[in-house]
């Protein structure tokens, strides 16, 4: 068995310093060889049983103001955190991850408590003690996971893995008979706070799925679970696919509702833009109109100039043609309005009549 160093145990039955051998005078000069963190995410954190700490350099207990200066410099903080970890999510997460960050050099080991005593002490989970294993060799934040972690820590535990501080948050953990699991730790100097992450829980994920039970229910259903599977009776099971199959059909006339909608938007875009077309050739035809038989229209200026060559054609010593030709230009010129009348009828016109 272990045994203590010269400073033995504080009051609370907690061991100030550990050593596995009786203590020496060369005692200080063996080199910690404890394990050291991970520098690479390329693999899970190994079980505590796998990668144990066999260093047989004392282990000084350390204050929380020499672990936060980076204290002693030959070996890592060890930072003890547990829980039951059931569905693993942010909130777990963040929590090691402010253990791991507690000091500028930490190892994070993490305890687990299994199946047996979890469903003992606390109730049943969804995951197994093998699957919440797994989910926390899998956190970066890890470098160890202690399997089949007590409830309450003891000395001897303590002792084994050399654990410096033990990380967890602040509010009063009232279990197995206790007011709180952690009040000896807190009374040994050896607890270091963590903060809640509000809005998620293991509890809240799982009310979540019983206040939604008929729709995880039916979407299970639906990719191919069987109603044994889901626990569901012969009566929920016909329900709950007759609520699937009128869901398809809502969806379905959702569907053509929206395309009925997409189709009518279309015609309307399309009918005003032809309205508008419509008005502006109106518009134009209507301007023709007028241009050609207004009152100062083009059928106007071509009446009173054949008037006007009929004239000049009957007088008695008419001009020539080259001159008559000219005048009919400069009169044309001097109305705006037959500026695109053809010269060449008033030329023949003015042949016909000579």
């Amino acid at each position: 068995m272990p045994v203590l160093t010269t400073d033995a145990e504080s009051e609370t039955g907690i061991p100030k310093s550990f050593s596995n051998e009786p203590p020496s005078e060369t005692m200080e000069e063996i080199e910690h060889t404890c394990p050291q963190p991970r520098l690479t995410l390329t693999a899970p954190a190994p079980f505590a049983d796998e990668t144990s700490c066999h260093c047989q350099a004392p282990h000084e207990r350390l204050t929380i103001a020499q672990a936060r200066l980076g204290t002693p410099v030959d070996r890592p903080v060890r930072v003890y955190a547990d829980g039951i970890f059931d569905l693993f999510h942010s909130g777990h997460a963040r929590a090691l991850m402010q253990a791991k960050t507690l000091f500028p050099n930490s190892y994070l080991l993490v305890g687990v408590c299994s199946d047996d005593l979890t469903h003992k002490f606390k109730g049943f989970t969804v995951m197994n003690e093998a699957e919440r294993y797994e989910a926390l060799r899998h956190c970066r934040y890890v470098d160890e996971v202690i399997r089949d972690a007590p409830w309450t820590l003891t000395p001897e535990f303590l002792e084994k893995h050399k654990i410096d501080f033990v990380a967890h948050d602040d509010i009063p953990y009232s279990s197995a008979g206790s007011d709180d699991v952690y009040k000896h730790i807190k009374e040994a100097g050896m607890f270091v706070p963590t903060q809640r992450t509000e809005g998620i829980s293991t509890s809240d994920i799982i009310t979540r799925i019983v206040r939604d039970y008929d729709v995880y229910a039916r979407r299970n259903l639906q990719r191919g679970y069987t109603a044994k599977e889901l626990n569901v009776s012969f009566i929920n099971e016909k329900k709950y696919r007759f609520q699937n199959q009128v869901d398809k059909m809502k969806e379905k006339v959702k569907n053509v509702e929206e395309r009925s909608k997409e189709f009518v938007n279309r015609v309307e875009e399309k009918s005003h833009d032809l309205i508008q077309k419509w008005e502006e050739k109106s518009r134009e035809f209507i301007g023709n109109f007028l241009e050609l038989f207004g009152p100062d229209g083009a059928w106007e200026a071509h009446y009173k100039l054949s008037s006007d060559l009929t004239q000049f054609s009957s007088c008695e010593g008419a001009l020539p043609f080259n001159m008559h030709q000219k005048l009919i230009r400069e009169f044309a010129k001097r109305r705006s309005d037959s500026l695109h009348m053809d010269i060449t009828f008033y030329e023949v016109h003015y042949h016909c009549l000579s």
